[in-house]
């Protein structure tokens, strides 16, 4: 329960009490979880805000929560992800793009892009829209343990967040990832597809981290959840309403 709390405490900023102990590899093992949690507070959300507003609005209300929830912890990793990775920069002149806590002009135009591609499909989720809202947290957030297992940590053990990479990945460390897999069976054909559109997004991310930088850092895996959440927003909502 601690290592779930601490997971929480990391990738939120909901006040959950005092801090735990530091745990890294306890944390990322926990983010499916974690995910999970931040979904079903969404899920729960948006059935006060649908009863209240109609769709479109709903889904601008939730983007809204899921940026307060996380403290936009993830949307600065995308702005500063865009900002480093845009053109063909050096690796170095990349990572310190990416370091320095101004946003440009690229950056903003992504995170406003994959606000709006949020807000536009969360406002069209029909079939299975509670279970929907509250998977997609939960595999956008196991994205970050698959992007740190098959990617080094691309600044080294200078950078402050190398700590989570001392420890090597397992299979057993990918436990949690079951949760929302086992999920998502009951949207159907939906869910299928939600499960494709994870696993090509994921790939093509890693892909691209490791042709530009040849590693991930924090703000890269900030950008992951933020691409993988207005992805599969997107995937369940395939088709329309029934």
């Amino acid at each position: 329960m601690n290592a779930f709390i601490a997971s929480l405490q990391f990738i939120t900023a909901v006040p959950l009490g005092q801090p735990r102990p530091f745990d890294p590899k306890g944390i990322i093992v926990h983010f499916p979880l974690a995910g999970l949690a931040i979904g079903l507070a969404l899920a729960l959300f948006d059935l006060a805000a649908s009863a209240l507003w109609p769709p479109a609005v709903a889904g601008v209300l939730d983007v809204v929560l899921l940026a307060a929830v996380t403290g936009a912890f993830h949307l600065d990793g995308l702005a500063d992800t865009v900002d480093g990775l845009y053109g063909r920069r050096e690796r170095e002149k990349a990572l310190a793009i990416m370091k320095d806590s101004r946003v440009g002009a690229m950056g903003l135009v992504a995170v406003a892009c994959v606000l709006l591609v949020k807000a536009a499909a969360l406002g069209s989720i029909g079939h299975g829209r509670f279970l929907a809202l509250m998977v997609v947290p939960a595999y956008a957030r196991s994205a970050m343990i698959v992007g740190m297992r098959l990617l080094p940590y691309a600044r080294g053990k200078e950078g402050t967040g190398s700590a989570f990479f001392e420890t090597p990945l397992t299979a057993i460390d990918f436990k949690f990832v079951a949760a929302p897999v086992i999920l998502s069976l009951f949207l159907g054909w939906r869910g299928l597809l939600l499960n494709l559109f994870f696993a090509s997004t994921t790939a093509a991310l890693i892909a691209i981290y490791r042709k530009k930088l040849g590693g991930i850092t924090g703000d890269l895996l900030g950008a992951m959840t933020e691409i993988l959440e207005a992805v599969l927003f997107l995937a369940v909502c395939v088709g329309g309403s029934p």
